[in-house]
């Protein structure tokens, strides 16, 4: 590793996050989709109160499992295609490290947008109030790792025809457990029990990913480009 990466690294991820602020329909997208689906399932499942409440934790993290997924599918595409990609990884800075500047990014922008509006949207759902401060937590922890675990899927599919489908289904397997741990810990929490156990584990999933997502991403891009 080069003595600037690092300093190269903030640069990309500053150009990263500018790109998307101008780009900030994408960022209303997600949120757009939240709001459609949110606002469907009472109609699904009828206006009881009592039911919705039961059932918010669990739509919130459905719902946020599937906006990450239609929002990580973009990951590495435009460089991919107007060979920004192939300039990194000859650069001589680590690809990995590089790419996690617009994984990061990626995650500011859409995660902790998330993170900001789930109030409204946990009111909508008739959630407990006294579990919204742990569901924006939990959001905190589950999107980065959502957003790390799309960084993987979309490094091994972003040369690949149809890779949007390839995606979901290398993804879905992977966030399995940060679906169980984030319903958990809203769920606990808003029948009054201590949830530190499963923000625990998340916290835990999360230090682990930063850790691993650059190794796997970086490889994961040589061998799309190799391909």
């Amino acid at each position: 590793m080069r003595p600037d990466s690092l300093g190269f690294c903030r640069q990309l991820f500053v150009r990263h996050l500018r790109c998307g602020v101008r780009r900030v329909e994408e960022v209303f997208n997600s949120l757009v989709f939240f709001l459609m689906v949110v606002t469907l399932f009472p109609l699904g499942i009828g206006p009881d109160s009592n039911t919705l409440r039961e059932l918010s934790p669990g739509i919130f993290w459905v719902v946020a499992l599937l906006s990450a997924l239609s929002v990580s599918g973009r990951l590495f595409s435009a460089d991919f295609e107007d060979g920004s990609l192939e300039q990194l990884a000859v650069s001589g800075h680590p690809l990995g490290l590089c790419a996690m500047a617009e994984v990061l990014a990626h995650w500011v922008l859409s995660g902790l947008t998330l993170v900001v509006a789930a109030p409204v949207f946990a009111l909508m759902l008739n959630m407990v109030p006294a579990a919204i401060p742990t569901l924006m937590l939990s959001l905190v922890l589950g999107t980065l790792c959502l957003s790390l675990l799309g960084g993987i899927g979309a490094a091994l599919t972003v040369g690949v025809r149809r890779g949007a489908l390839l995606l979901s289904l290398v993804m879905i397997p992977l966030t399995v457990p940060v679906l169980i741990f984030g319903t958990s810990a809203v769920g606990e929490a808003a029948i009054g029990y201590d949830p530190s156990r499963w923000i625990a584990l998340m916290g835990a999933f999360a230090a682990m990913g930063l850790l691993l997502a650059p190794l796997a991403i970086g490889a994961g891009l040589r061998i799309s480009l190799e391909q």
